[in-house]
């Protein structure tokens, strides 16, 4: 068994895949935002299109296809929560979403994302971008012919990027 893509440690046969096989509706807004992310990760847009809050005109379904299809989803961290628990009417999930493009740039779609229950089911309702961009390194790319970093004197590629 496979590790769920939401990572929240369990399989995704116990945990996103009932939501997206429609067996289950999560029970709350980050249970919902988890399934939508594992949507991405595993292509299956029509959930995503399905979760968004009825009467929604400004999705699309192509759009966030190609997005997911062309993406390597790397990860992702739930860094807020607040209300969007069973008893709830609405809640937040900030997120981010760890991406890699298709031509092997990396991503941090960052999201403070509002939820909503109608009929007591939990629909994603609208997102805040708070911050999205290639990730930058901290310290400067080390060429092969460049001095080790570590202060050895050695060019890297016959000291520290030899092992």
């Amino acid at each position: 068994m496979q590790n769920c893509p939401c990572q929240s440690g369990d399989t995704y046969q116990n945990c996103c895949e009932k939501f997206h096989k429609k067996e289950a509706h999560p029970p709350t807004a980050e249970k919902l935002m988890r399934a939508r992310y594992c949507a991405f990760a595993t292509n299956n847009i029509q959930f995503i299109a399905d979760t968004h809050i009825p009467g929604t005109t400004d999705f699309d379904i192509e759009e966030a296809r190609e997005w997911a299809t062309t993406s390597t989803w790397e990860g992702l961290d739930i860094l807020n929560t607040e209300k969007g628990e069973e008893n709830d009417q609405t809640g937040q999930v900030e997120f981010r979403a760890i991406y890699t493009d298709d031509k092997e740039k990396k991503y941090v779609h960052h999201e403070l994302s509002t939820f909503k229950k109608v009929d007591d089911v939990w629909y994603y309702e609208d997102g805040q971008i708070v911050g999205t961009g290639p990730l930058k390194r901290a310290t400067p790319k080390v060429g092969r012919n460049d001095p080790c970093p570590c202060g050895s004197g050695k060019k890297f590629k016959k000291c520290c990027g030899n092992k």
